[in-house]
């Protein structure tokens, strides 16, 4: 089942941005791989997704929302998040609600599959396949703090991923995001 996996590398990577005791909004978050690493951390956790079934191995974790965010309504209407967190998922429409959850001071944790991907694997159809500097553009307002796109392998795929955070005013100079240390 979907989600059942070891939390991305990238939302570990950058999970330390996310302010301690936030609330953090898992977006498809199928049987809750990140809802259990953010909760792990101390974050209270909402999960949405549109299986019942992902979301029954979710229980206890949190607030689950079951919803079909691709054909209904956004059920977080009015909800801004410290974080929010999407993984291996694309649904354009909702792209502005995704970038709107987060709150002032809040993270914003996007990983998903890129155009290149039809060459090595699924998802293999366009409307799954970010292009080249979408990622970027839909978080028009927030601060990119880390931005990638290109290949990795085991397994292969193509993929962009960002970490951007909706500022706070910050007296006395912009805001210090600490970036991660590489292993030497």
């Amino acid at each position: 089942m979907h989600g059942t996996e070891a939390p991305s590398e990238w939302v570990r990577r950058w999970s330390h941005l996310i302010a301690p005791g936030s609330t953090a909004l898992d977006v498809a978050c199928g049987a809750g791989r990140h809802l259990r690493w953010l909760r792990g951390l101390g974050h209270h956790v909402v999960g949405v997704d549109r299986s019942a079934d992902a979301l029954d191995a979710c229980e206890g974790l949190g607030e689950l929302v079951n919803a079909d965010i691709e054909n209904g309504p956004w059920p977080l209407t009015g909800r801004q998040f410290g974080a929010v967190v999407v993984t291996n998922y694309l649904w354009r429409p909702l792209l502005p609600a995704i970038v709107g959850s987060v709150a002032p001071g809040g993270v914003l944790i996007y990983e998903t599959f890129a155009h290149g991907n039809e060459t090595v694997g699924r998802p293999a159809r366009p409307e799954f396949l970010l292009q080249p500097g979408e990622l970027i553009e839909a978080c028009a307002g927030l601060r990119v703090v880390a931005y990638e796109a290109g290949f990795l392998q085991n397994p292969d795929r193509f993929v962009q991923r960002i970490t951007a955070v909706r500022e706070l005013p910050q007296p006395g100079g912009p805001s210090r995001h600490l970036l991660p240390v590489s292993p030497s």
